[in-house]
């Protein structure tokens, strides 16, 4: 149902993450309902769903857990990503490119297919949606995991001056990264290693080569001082530090990506106080009033800022959307999903653009709140992993999985 503004749902502020428990044995009817989907929606299988059934029962009596075919990985994963609640991108959630990476478990190879992962994602600027799943755990090992909350993210520094450089919300996972060993350049661009952490090995350090990292020099169509600012940002926004959720199995190291919304970049990375803060510095540029909130130099700074982020990625020619475009999508989403007599989880406070929310069409309606599985899930140890900090864990041991 449509409603005017008036008649709107009212959030205060967003609500926390969901989360999930470190590790727990799967559960049957998690596990049965799973299967029972994927067989509804993907009929055509060569194992009937009565003796599936029957092999995951016995694997769960058995093991304690069990491990999905191929065609389950990627079903859930795609419909994790259509449960996301808090995506508005969730359109091409069956162009999801899924990658098995069960098998591998040692640092190197994880650190092999996590660079795959970006340069498959990246696509010579055509951005494709892709996950990487990697081992889940078991009764007797842990799952690997990646520190890094996102594939790619720019370091953070505190200057000798007291000052700050590159991006402040990183400052806590570059200083543990140092003091493991990384030789930072110290500059306002500098690509963060990945922490990679196998099963029964310590944390390693590894590069992300810069040519495989593509980036878009920023500048604003008629503010040719904007260039001289020397910003740019990456093209993939690979998330790391979500727990993939599938028929009761979790996979804790699952990094997956889509294409930027303009406004996570010009709205967010680029503008929020924690971040590189750069709404003032842009009213300078543009010579704006900053006497007095009233004259609105924050939103006029804004809106260019985004100008400027979305000019120069079609300019680089790299796959960006912007906030309108991007909401149209997703109603789209909703209608299609309609149709097939499902429900579309959505969290208004994430989906609602950063900037001229009002004057999008997602804004004025409610929506339903669900927490659907297959999902993805954010967990406390995944969130002092990419603040840099070690969290205290306990596994379970016993059993033999094949």
């Amino acid at each position: 149902m449509i409603n005017d503004r008036a008649t709107r749902p009212r959030l205060p502020r967003r609500k926390p993450a969901p989360t999930v428990p470190a590790w727990e044995p799967p559960s049957w009817g998690e596990a049965e309902d799973f299967l029972r989907r994927f067989h509804t929606e993907q009929p055509e299988q060569p194992v009937a769903l009565p003796m599936r059934l029957r092999q995951v029962r016995e694997q769960l009596e058995q093991y304690g857990t069990y491990r999905h075919t191929r065609a389950e990985l990627e079903f859930g994963a795609r419909v994790a990503w259509r449960n996301a609640s808090r995506c508005i991108g969730r359109l091409y959630w069956k162009s999801l490119r899924v990658l098995d990476r069960r098998d591998a478990l040692t640092a190197e190879a994880i650190h092999g297919h996590l660079l795959e992962h970006i340069r498959v994602a990246t696509n010579s600027g055509r951005i494709r949606p892709v996950i990487s799943v990697f081992a889940p755990a078991t009764p007797e090992r842990p799952a690997p995991r990646v520190w890094n909350s996102q594939l790619i993210r720019y370091a953070g520094y505190r200057t000798t001056t007291g000052g700050l450089m590159g991006d402040p919300g990183h400052l806590e996972f570059t200083d543990t990264v140092r003091r493991m060993g990384w030789q930072a350049p110290g500059g306002w661009f500098d690509i963060l290693p990945l922490v990679v952490e196998a099963p029964g090995d310590k944390p390693q350090l590894f590069d992300v080569p810069r040519e495989l990292v593509l980036e878009v020099p920023l500048t604003h169509p008629q503010l040719a001082a904007f260039a001289e600012l020397g910003l740019r940002w990456h093209a993939v926004p690979a998330i790391s530090h979500m727990r993939l959720t599938i028929g009761g199995v979790d996979y804790p190291l699952a990094p997956f990506n889509g294409w930027y919304m303009g406004t996570e970049i010009g709205a967010r990375n680029l503008v929020d106080p924690d971040r590189y803060n750069l709404l003032p510095v842009m009213a300078r540029m543009m010579g704006l009033d900053t006497s007095s909130e009233s004259t609105l130099w924050r939103d006029r700074a804004l809106v260019e800022l985004n100008v400027a982020v979305l000019h120069s990625f079609e300019r680089a020619g790299v796959k960006i959307s912007d906030h309108h475009t991007e909401s149209q999508r997703f109603l789209t989403h909703l209608e299609r999903e309609e149709r097939e007599g499902r429900i579309t989880p959505t969290d208004w406070s994430w989906i609602v653009p950063p900037i001229s929310g009002g004057i999008t069409p997602v804004f004025h309606r409610y929506y339903d709140e669900a927490d659907q599985r297959p999902n993805f899930y954010l967990d406390d140890e995944a969130v002092e992993l990419s603040k840099g900090r070690c969290p205290v864990r306990h596994h379970d041991a016993g059993g033999t999985f094949p």
